[in-house]
């Protein structure tokens, strides 16, 4: 039997705030680490600095990747929290005009004049706050994130793809270590990108080609800045 939560858990946007941080997060350790290997590969000859760098790159990047997600999400759940108690205010001290504010939002909607107030005076009987945080703040569960949560998702998938470039350092050879790490990278970007798009619904190609384009840019940046400014260690 198909209830009215096992549809709307069905749709892919109930996965957009998790499957926001753990791209992000994969994404930018295969870009990150690996334009760094690469930038540090242009201009050494051995393997050690290159490991060096990427791993503290790795454990810097995973850590900072997860401090500014648990900072940004909390700023977000900061200014929501003061919203909503300012609408709690709000409608304890003015309940007429929250009332008309309600019935105005949702005649813009398309409902009539009268259907827009009956709905309003419905919906404030049953939950007053909760409509209006829905309907006039526009918060929702879908919009709402935990920041440890995303911060656990960003750190991880950070950590995950940032190894996925140290485990070709470890066996690729070094004299041509650059390009190694870019047709893997490519290879890693392709696979996130085809998987970001399948659970996300959204289109495979498009995917892989975009994630393609800003990681082959990112790391001929990197390996261009090796070569220009490096010392060959």
């Amino acid at each position: 039997m198909v209830t009215i939560d096992n549809y709307l858990d069905s749709h892919y946007i109930h996965r957009s705030n998790w499957l926001r941080a753990a791209v992000l997060g994969a994404n930018d350790g295969i870009i990150s680490i690996s334009s760094l290997a690469i930038g540090v590969a242009a201009a050494s000859s051995t393997r050690e600095p290159i490991m060096l760098a990427t791993v503290a790159g790795l454990v810097a990047g995973a850590l900072s990747m997860a401090a500014g997600e648990y900072v940004s999400v909390s700023s977000q759940t900061d200014t929501e929290h003061a919203d909503i108690q300012r609408e709690i205010v709000e409608l304890e001290e003015m309940p007429v005009e929250e009332l008309n504010l309600l019935a105005q939002i949702y005649e813009r909607r398309g409902l009539k004049k009268e259907t827009a107030m009956q709905v309003a005076i419905e919906l404030t009987e049953k939950d007053a706050l909760g409509a209006h945080i829905r309907d006039e703040l526009g918060i929702n569960e879908i919009s709402q994130a935990n920041p440890i949560q995303a911060a656990l998702a960003s750190g991880a998938a950070f950590s995950i793809g940032g190894s996925l470039p140290l485990l070709t350092i470890l066996f690729a050879p070094v004299k041509s270590m650059e390009y190694w790490l870019y047709g893997f990278t490519i290879v890693f970007l392709m696979i996130l990108g085809a998987i970001a798009a399948k659970t996300g619904g959204s289109s495979i190609q498009k995917a892989i080609l975009r994630i393609t384009i800003w990681g082959t840019i990112a790391m001929g940046l990197s390996a261009f800045v090796g070569y220009v400014f490096g010392v060959r260690i």
